[in-house]
């Protein structure tokens, strides 16, 4: 993928370039944030990826006299915000922009979500927060894509911009066919990893967070891996240029 300076507004080839790599990012990203949240599901009943379902359980749990699980729901809400907070400190910028520090927020959210899965084999509810912790370190890596708002672990906005799609096209027969195709794999890949999770939590339970650990380690690591060459080709093309000047 070319090399765009922070500030510059990214070429028409380079964001070509880029669509294979952020429709394969985001279909991975998306899968795992399907399949963490199917697992949190099975075992808390409040979902852990996107905060619509807590903040509604909340209010429900403060309504009632019943606030067994007013500390917990509080806590997933917490972690999430905490989650993006640190996502936010690490990456520091909302556009997608190759060279950030995606890597080392997977690896993170490998840790996390781990670190989940230990606490609640172990019976401490704590582990619910901090895979919401995880999620919301994750949703906050990117925010926008030349137009396209992405969010990985919730999928309310990518159905309500396919629907807007759908309907301008039908009212100015245009269509950017790529946006459509993106949006629409990552509603797919959210949905079939929802799938896996619900499975992999009837046959693990809690166990079934380690392979999304797991998914996310190879990813950053992954990540890092092509970043440190991306590095490498800019320099060499820099060097290359000062030698002809």
């Amino acid at each position: 993928m070319p090399y765009t300076r922070p500030g510059a507004p990214p070429e028409r080839a380079t964001i070509i370039a880029a669509r294979p790599l952020v429709m394969a990012g985001g279909m991975s990203l998306a899968a795992v944030a399907g399949y963490v949240n199917a697992v949190a599901l099975g075992f808390f009943h409040v979902p852990v990826s996107h905060m619509t379902g807590a903040v509604s359980r909340l209010g429900g749990d403060l309504a009632s006299t019943d606030h067994t699980d007013l500390k917990v729901t509080i806590g997933i809400i917490a972690g999430f915000v905490a989650g993006a907070i640190l996502s936010g400190t690490i990456i520091g910028e909302t556009m997608l922009r190759p060279g950030r520090r995606y890597g080392a927020v997977l690896m993170m959210e490998s840790a996390l979500l781990a670190a989940a899965a230990l606490m609640l084999i172990h019976g401490f509810q704590l582990g619910i927060p901090i895979a919401a912790m995880a999620c919301g370190l994750q949703n906050a890596m990117a925010s926008s894509y030349y137009g396209l708002v992405i969010r990985t672990t919730h999928v309310t906005g990518i159905v309500t911009d396919i629907g807007v799609m759908i309907g301008h096209w039908i009212r100015y027969r245009r269509l950017a066919s790529w946006k459509l195709a993106l949006l629409t794999s990552i509603l797919l890949s959210f949905f079939f990893g929802a799938i896996v999770g619900s499975n992999a939590v009837a046959m693990m339970g809690m166990l079934a967070l380690f392979p999304a650990a797991l998914a996310c380690a190879i990813g950053g690591a992954s990540y890092g891996v092509w970043a440190h060459g991306l590095k490498q080709r800019i320099e060499s093309a820099r060097s290359r240029r000062k030698h002809r000047g």
